[in-house]
């Protein structure tokens, strides 16, 4: 099993990208929250990673962090739910956003995933209930949940989810709701 690759990023074409490792190119598929965290072709670059082996393909899996390589195993343990979905899951909200909605029992958020009808979030929010969140540290954060609500906020005025991200970016990492709704006005007024 590969566990970690380090090398240099040779090619990043979502969601696949090309790592060398000592002349050997690794082609490895990452969830979007990794791949927004690449650094520049041709610098260094470490993940986590999972091997995935099938009777047709030999497929790596990398991660930024353990919470979304743990997410990612979790999900593929799933009846119903390959590689694919869960890299789509993965893609579509953090992992911390995917605790929350797990603990909250919020099958609407799974639902913005491509590729993910009705049963099948009911049958994730069922399967990972008491398996993510505080057992392997991913609790929604205060701070999450502020970034939530300001999300949802952005959202209501009619902003896109690219926009309302890319605002949140901005933001200092202790604002309170009001302010940094405030403050994302501003800076997607810019």
């Amino acid at each position: 099993m590969i566990g970690r690759l380090a090398g240099r990023l040779v090619e990043k074409n979502p969601p696949q990208i090309l790592i060398d490792c000592h002349g050997v190119g690794y082609e490895v598929d990452v969830p979007m929250g990794t791949f927004y965290q690449l650094p520049g072709l041709g610098e260094p670059v470490s993940l986590l990673t999972h091997l995935v082996v099938r009777e047709d393909a030999q497929i790596l899996y990398g991660f930024a962090s353990a919470g979304e390589r743990q997410a990612f195993r979790q999900l593929i343990r799933i009846s119903g739910v390959g590689p694919r979905t869960a890299l789509a899951v993965l893609s579509g909200m953090s992992v911390a956003e995917l605790a929350q909605a797990v603990s909250a029992q919020q099958p609407g958020r799974l639902l913005k995933v491509p590729g993910i009808g009705k049963k099948t979030a009911e049958r994730l929010l069922l399967e990972l209930k008491g398996k993510l969140g505080t057992d392997f540290g991913l609790a929604a954060t205060p701070s999450s949940l502020v970034h939530d609500d300001i999300t949802q906020a952005l959202l209501a005025l009619g902003y896109n989810e690219r926009e309302a991200a890319a605002a949140l970016k901005a933001l200092p990492a202790d604002v309170e709701v009001t302010e940094g709704i405030k403050q994302a006005l501003k800076v997607l007024a810019k």
